[in-house]
């Protein structure tokens, strides 16, 4: 089992920064990806940034050159870094991780996980 705990929403202006913070607990040694979902009021949840324990990182187009996603493997922590913020960026985020439960012939079984969801409010 793994717990996700984020920390760091809050209201902005717009053109302002924030830093969400997810700290992983329990089997951290299964955890192989993790990342930050959004899901604004009335829309679908979408894919915001990811990273995996090999180093590779995705970012959704909408957020490329403004948020950096990075991790801190001595504290099992993934950090998100929004800059130039708009308010379309409002929106509850929300960590997930993806730990591996078996790999039987090059495919990955695995489990996914998610943090309880904070609210980013971006707005004058």
């Amino acid at each position: 089992q793994v717990q996700l705990v984020e920390s760091g929403g809050g209201l902005v202006q717009p053109g302002g920064s924030l830093r969400l913070s997810c700290a992983a607990s329990g089997s951290t040694s299964s955890i192989y990806a993790m990342g930050w979902y959004r899901q604004a009021p009335g829309k679908q949840r979408e894919l915001v940034a990811g990273t995996t324990s090999g180093g590779s990182t995705d970012y959704a187009e909408s957020v490329k050159g403004r948020f950096t996603i990075s991790g801190d493997n001595t504290k099992n922590t993934v950090y998100l870094q929004m800059n130039s913020l708009k308010p379309e960026d409002t929106a509850i985020y929300y960590c997930y991780a993806n730990a591996t439960i078996v790999v039987i012939k090059n495919t990955r079984l695995y489990r996914e996980y998610w943090g309880q969801g904070t609210q980013v409010t971006v707005s004058s």
